[in-house]
């Protein structure tokens, strides 16, 4: 029987033979494509497995049975209808058509040994048949998914055709299936860049995974390259120290390169490795050649040239390796020249070294720059986080809560700092006497250690020497007398006033430990060292606050003329640096140098940045009137600023408004100090005559936490 318009010919067998050739599948369908060859004078090769559609004519043995399982009702209904000669041949036409395409989803496309049904599958989706290796590929339609396994094509169904498996679907639903299918393979989605950078990051992290069939199959999918040919090329021979070679592929990465002079450097990198392998090999007389004949004529760091040579004299392998800073021959130093290798090829030619890692330990970096309590010092690998949630730190974690009241002053407590080391806290106080506290490590509680007395004035400045041996303490403004203690024997070292006319309520020591400078409003300030000599002197200067620059020459002051000046003792020169608006009561610098942090009167805390003489920030909602509260810088990376005035208030140090007001203190703060190591610890002084020591929450229940939350009100910016 010949089907009208087409090529293609069946057996005359009656309807009952055609649709259990529908039914057999792939197989029996070519066994009717060969008769169709011997009706129009082709080679007609005998059936193949003709043994298997035998079985399947006979009722109720399995081959028929496996046979029509995919068929629908309609089609077995059919098979024992008698209909008119033509139209049964048109419609058995277009059974067998939406059959064997069905059939072909439902076995995978594209089988290499069935060349007749891949051309016609091939049709039907418009697209190529490829050949048996391209099996390796899965093909993804409607849920069927079609992979890999051991080199062998595995097939699964998940649902696509399951009308037809369970009997429900009808002839003409298996063929709008087939036809939406093909479309679904043409309108394959194009990758924008960015899609294919991702892919290319995630195969190169798979990569170093060691996953590296994974890696080809996502690039043979996806058909991106997760690098240039010539670059993996030249990768493997760097690894597998073939240096000759790697040379060679130079030459052809040349075009490709981003500067034109980066091939000479690259060749130095690989000589060099190449002349350091031999060395350490014990083959003296290539190295030998290799730095004559090979780095020497490429008329490039030739101060390095020369410390290469040095390394011929090295007696063995250690040796060499100690005085290279060099990790050895192998893989490790291998890796590290691919490393700075690469540095010279665009990305799109090799990608950089773990760039997935490094974009993610960015992203995190990020994340704990922009949080607005993230107080602590953590691991910088990526170990220590969880990719899977934002980082995100609990108010609870900071210094809001009271952990302790200081009342051993019997008067107001002026100012408190500090240790360098932050072992040790010191407080002066109106009743004329400085406390030392010590801090224990583990619990952070404050014990009394010594008490220093004798300042007649009161105490209302202090300042630690760097290594924390001595401490100096100032009085108020018609204090003419500084005291300079020894802190470890609570000895009183020197007491110094130059004249009953000066105002010495300043103090700030040079980073050598061996000088310090004091002066007050008097107009005088001057350099002394620890037994209170006089070294040097600035007069007409009205100072309010002091610092020393790490520099060591550089003094800063605040004077009344509502700015701060730079002054140089070695070369008598002084300069503007901050001019304000308002009085500035005091002022405190961080510790790299670079920004200074005022108590501006009626304005409230300013910021601004010394090296480039801006005001970087105006810190909101705390004012004060004209007198001295001292801030301060503290926590993690000294990100945060404290300050007082009826309450302690806390900023982020890139947020203008507070994100915690610490309520406590019934006067005035007059003093906040951050502890330099723990930066979880804080203490503030007030006119209260109480000293509060601030600390993370301790564990709360629920009517625990709403006082607390009373206690630190947040204002989240």
């Amino acid at each position: 029987l010949r089907i009208p318009g087409t090529d293609t010919s069946f057996p005359t067998l009656g309807h009952q033979r055609l649709l259990t050739t529908a039914a057999l599948g792939e197989e029996t369908l070519a066994s009717a494509s060969s008769s169709s060859d011997s009706d129009t004078g082709g080679a007609s090769p005998p059936p193949r497995k003709k043994h298997r559609a035998s079985a399947a004519e006979g009722a109720g043995e399995p081959g028929a049975s496996t046979g029509t399982a995919g068929l629908s009702p309609v089609l077995l209904g059919l098979a024992t209808s008698p209909l008119p000669s033509a139209a049964a041949a048109i419609l058995s036409r277009n059974i067998v058509n939406n059959a064997s395409g069905s059939i072909m989803q439902a076995n995978g496309a594209g089988q290499g040994q069935d060349s007749e049904l891949s051309c016609l599958n091939s049709a039907q989706n418009g697209e190529s048949s490829s050949s048996s290796s391209s099996a390796a590929v899965g093909a993804h339609s409607n849920g069927l998914i079609s992979s890999t396994n051991n080199g062998n094509s595995v097939s699964t169904n998940n649902g696509a055709l399951a009308g037809a498996a369970s009997g429900t679907s009808s002839a003409s639903s298996a063929s709008a299936s087939s036809s939406e299918v093909g479309y679904t393979m043409k309108k394959k989605k194009r990758l924008s860049q960015s899609e294919e950078d991702v892919i290319r990051l995630i195969g190169q992290h798979l990569h170093g995974l060691g996953l590296n069939q994974t890696v080809d199959l996502l690039m043979q999918e996806s058909g991106c390259r997760l690098e240039h040919p010539a670059a993996t090329k030249f990768r493997n021979h760097v690894m597998d120290g073939e240096w000759d070679k790697a040379e060679n592929d130079l030459n052809e990465l040349k075009a490709l390169m981003l500067s034109p002079n980066a091939i000479v450097r690259m060749k130095f990198l690989l000589l060099q490795q190449k002349y350091l392998e031999y060395l350490e090999d014990g083959k003296v007389l290539d190295a030998l050649q290799v730095l004559r004949g090979e780095l020497t004529p490429l008329k490039y760091n030739t101060d390095r040239i020369h410390v290469l040579s040095g390394y011929l004299m090295c007696s063995h392998a250690e040796d060499l390796r100690a005085k290279a800073e060099w990790e050895g021959k192998g893989t490790t130093s291998r890796c590290k020249l691919l490393d700075k290798l690469q540095t010279y090829l665009p990305p799109t030619v090799m990608l950089p070294p773990r760039r997935l890692q490094t974009l993610l330990r960015q992203a995190v970096e990020l994340q704990r720059d922009r949080c607005l309590y993230h107080n602590t010092k953590l691991d910088s690998s990526l170990d220590s986080v969880s990719l899977l949630l934002d980082h995100v730190c609990s108010r609870k974690q900071f210094p809001c809560s009271t952990q302790q009241i200081l009342t051993e002053h019997c008067n107001e407590v002026w100012f408190c700092k500090f240790s360098n080391d932050g072992t040790k806290l010191a407080t002066g106080s109106k009743d004329t006497t400085v406390i030392i506290w010590q801090v224990d490590p583990d619990t952070h509680q404050l014990k009394l250690l010594k008490t220093l007395e004798g300042h007649a004035y009161g105490v209302s400045y202090l300042a630690w020497s760097p290594d924390d041996t001595y401490l100096i303490a100032c009085g108020p403004d018609d204090c003419s007398e500084l005291w300079l203690w020894n802190v470890q024997t609570g000895e009183l070292r020197t007491k110094m006033s130059q004249s009953h006319e000066d105002s010495l309520t300043s103090v700030a020591w040079n980073p050598d430990g061996k000088r310090f400078v004091t002066g007050g409003q008097r107009g005088q300030f001057y350099q002394c060292d620890l037994d209170g000599n006089l070294l040097d002197s600035w007069e007409g200067v009205r100072v309010q606050c002091l610092w020393c620059l790490s520099d060591g020459r550089t003094v800063l002051a605040s004077d009344t003329h509502q700015r701060i000046r730079g002054y140089n003792f070695e070369d008598l020169t002084d300069r503007n640096i901050v001019q304000e608006d308002h009085p500035i009561m005091s002022f405190t610098v961080s510790k790299n140098g670079r920004l200074a942090l005022l108590n501006v009167a009626t304005q409230g805390v300013h910021l601004w940045d010394l090296q480039d003489r801006v005001l970087v920030r105006k810190y909101q909602g705390v004012t004060q009137g004209f007198y001295t509260i001292h801030s301060c810088f503290g926590g993690h990376n000294e990100d945060f600023i404290a300050s007082g005035n009826h309450k302690v208030y806390i900023w982020h140090k890139r947020s203008e408004l507070p994100i915690a007001e610490l309520s406590g203190h019934t006067r005035t703060v007059n003093c906040v100090s951050w502890n330099p190591v723990l930066p979880g610890l804080m203490a503030s002084a007030s006119d209260d005559g109480t000293v509060r020591v601030w600390g993370p929450a301790p564990f709360l229940d629920t009517q625990g936490l709403e006082a607390f939350n009373e206690n630190c009100s947040n204002m989240d910016s």
